[in-house]
């Protein structure tokens, strides 16, 4: 199944417009979209919405997030991923970030898993740069 994204409402929304600038078909939406959570959802929805609408969050929110996502999989719930924006990196490698994610993985491989993005990569972003080791984005994850 083909990755479904959502993105933390503390996200500009000029990230999701980059994103389908890449390719129109990506599944994105941002808090406070249409059919998204509404602009100022606490973390303990958020994650119950992921998990019943399969999509994996991005955000920079690594202040409450850790602890709220602690608590849910403490009861039993599960999320199709989720990956924390690095410090300083500009709307341009996110979305590019994004679309190679969307492009080469499917949703299925991100249950439960934690990364950042940009991921670290040998030499600078573009499309095509190998990863680390394989063009497998996501090979050092931290899981539960």
């Amino acid at each position: 199944m083909k990755i479904r994204f959502l993105l933390d409402e503390n996200l500009t929304t000029r990230l999701k417009t980059a994103a389908l600038r890449f390719n129109s078909e990506i599944d994105i939406l941002r808090v406070g979209d249409l059919n998204a959570p509404q602009l100022g959802t606490l973390d303990p929805d958020i994650l119950r919405y992921l998990e019943l609408s399969q999509r994996l969050l991005i955000t920079d929110n690594r202040t409450s997030m850790p602890e709220h996502l602690e608590a849910h999989w403490a009861n039993h719930g599960k999320i199709w991923g989720l990956l924390w924006v690095r410090p300083k990196t500009s709307i341009g490698e996110l979305a590019e970030e994004l679309f190679l994610i969307w492009e080469t993985t499917e949703a299925e491989e991100w249950i439960d898993k934690l990364d950042w993005i940009p991921f670290k990569r040998k030499g600078r972003s573009a499309i095509g740069i190998f990863y680390e080791g394989a063009f497998l984005p996501h090979q050092n994850l931290t899981t539960r």
